[in-house]
């Protein structure tokens, strides 16, 4: 395909900025349907591209690459593959809906809606690189107007939460940029392809250090266990829409750089430390539940409970086998609708109450029945209800991680509980805000409006194909990861 497909879901959304920023502060209208013109263009780029991808290679796709700074080796290099291809499509279709979802901003609009298309380009970008160069460009790119985001259209401690998230993802960032020097130095190249193909050449030593370099780099973005204090903070002030981007894609980022860079580069590493990061997701798992039932803020529980799910993610990489990293995979797919769409749900009845105490409510299934559908609907995803997306992710991660030859038994059935942990606080939620007594203070509440339901419908219906018939996702991951698993296994 001579389009260049990857350059161009990467920088519309800039040209969309660049757009928005032209326009006069009072035209607010303009504002927000231009910037919903160009994520629903990018959001139609993203299909085009899932509709040429050829799933059975595991092949680069849509090779972008020319010659950028050849004194030092940089290029601009781009390509996407089964690994990339749907998180390409999951971050345009949750932009798309969060700029949607942000009608509701009254204050500051127009430079709002300019960061947000920002943050859509280093997030396109991210997916797209394939010269460390650019990855690390667009890895720090997202930074900055996450930061604002949160730090200006946040909640009363937005300032605190921002400078957190910053300061803790900044420094994660520093060991990567270590670790992609300790490559450079070694091999000359920047070139991500290249290095995977030159990783019989990095001695053992080696493997485990530049490992532990890129790892808490990319655990702090997951967040695993004990790097994840930056987010109940980050997620609790953002704005709703800015949340849903922070669950359903920034935290894909660090699980998506240990698939695309850490574990194919260091093939050694990888084995000697399965066992450490099958704990560490098994820890994320347990403990994120845990706080979760002890949430009594409903956003805060839904921000615990993605420490816990990306656990999930964690368990199925260490497997080291096609089924657990394919179930990472789909977990990450599913976590970003299923979370994204509860971020979505929380936002509408905080819109409304002004509250998020689940237990200031009570009996809302009789005044909110479509609202209480919908939010159950989400809930019973998230807990791994058959039939829908979470159930195959968890399910696809519990059985490639016990047929594991890396990792120990007594973890994945540990993890199991986890299970259990998610049903119980999901449960208590339903029962304590839509079951039972009307609460009489929430009479004058109105039901969820067209504009809401059109944010988290699409979500609700890639939910139930996927768990339905999750070849749809499958025929994407299946030779990508098949691939990757012979490189880690020989």
């Amino acid at each position: 395909m001579d389009f260049p497909i990857l350059t161009f879901l990467t920088f519309f959304p800039l040209v969309g900025m660049i757009a928005v920023m032209l326009l006069k502060k009072e035209n607010v209208g303009a504002i927000r349907w231009t910037s919903v013109f160009f994520t629903f263009v990018t959001l139609i780029g993203a299909i085009f591209l899932v509709a040429n991808y050829d799933y059975s290679t595991s092949k680069m796709q849509f090779i972008e690459r020319y010659t950028w700074f050849p004194e030092v080796g940089i290029n601009y290099f781009m390509g996407a593959d089964g690994i990339s291809v749907p998180m390409l499509f999951l971050t345009a279709l949750l932009s798309f809906l969060s700029i949607v979802g942000s009608f509701g901003i009254k204050e500051r609009v127009k430079e709002y809606f300019a960061w947000f298309l920002l943050l859509e380009v280093g997030m396109m970008g991210v997916f797209c690189s394939l010269d460390f160069f650019l990855f690390y460009v667009f890895w720090e790119v997202m930074l900055v107007p996450m930061y604002f985001l949160i730090g200006v259209w946040g909640g009363p401690r937005r300032e605190y939460a921002a400078i957190k998230f910053f300061l803790y993802t900044l420094f994660g960032s520093i060991f990567m940029l270590v670790g992609i020097l300790a490559l450079y130095f070694t091999t000359g190249t920047l070139n991500m392809m290249e290095l995977i193909a030159q990783n019989n050449i990095y001695n053992h030593v080696f493997q485990l250090w530049v490992f532990a370099a890129f790892f808490i780099a990319f655990a702090i973005k997951v967040p695993i266990w004990p790097f994840h204090t930056w987010l109940p903070d980050a997620h609790v002030e953002a704005p709703t829409a800015v949340s849903v981007i922070l669950a359903g894609i920034l935290l894909k980022m660090g699980t998506y750089g240990f698939l695309r860079i850490s574990f194919p580069m260091f093939p050694y590493a990888v084995k000697y430390y399965a066992v450490p990061l099958a704990i560490l997701g098994l820890i994320s798992i347990i403990y994120g539940a845990l706080v979760s039932m002890a949430q009594k803020d409903l956003k805060k529980l839904v921000a615990y409970s993605s420490v816990s799910h990306m656990g999930y993610c964690m368990l199925g990489m260490a497997a080291i086998t096609t089924v657990g990293i394919s179930g990472c995979l789909f977990q990450m797919f599913s976590h970003g609708l299923i979370t994204g769409a509860l971020f979505l749900l929380v936002g509408v009845i905080y819109d409304r109450a002004h509250t998020r105490e689940i237990a200031a409510f009570g009996g809302l299934g009789v005044k909110l029945p479509v609202y209480t559908g919908i939010f159950v609907l989400f809930c019973m995803a998230s807990l791994g209800l058959p039939g829908m997306s979470g159930f195959v992710s968890e399910f696809m991660v519990f059985v490639g991680s016990f047929n594991s030859i890396y990792i120990h038994k007594w973890i994945v059935i540990t993890a199991v509980l986890g299970v259990i942990l998610t049903a119980a606080y999901f449960l208590r939620t339903i029962q304590s805000m839509f079951l039972g007594q009307f609460n009489t203070r929430w009479e004058g509440l109105t039901e969820i409006n067209g504009r809401e339901i059109f944010t988290v419908f699409p979500l609700a219906v890639f939910t139930l194909l996927i768990g339905i018939y999750p070849k749809t996702l499958n025929i994407f991951l299946k030779a990508t990861v098949e691939n990757l698993v012979r490189m880690l296994t020989g």
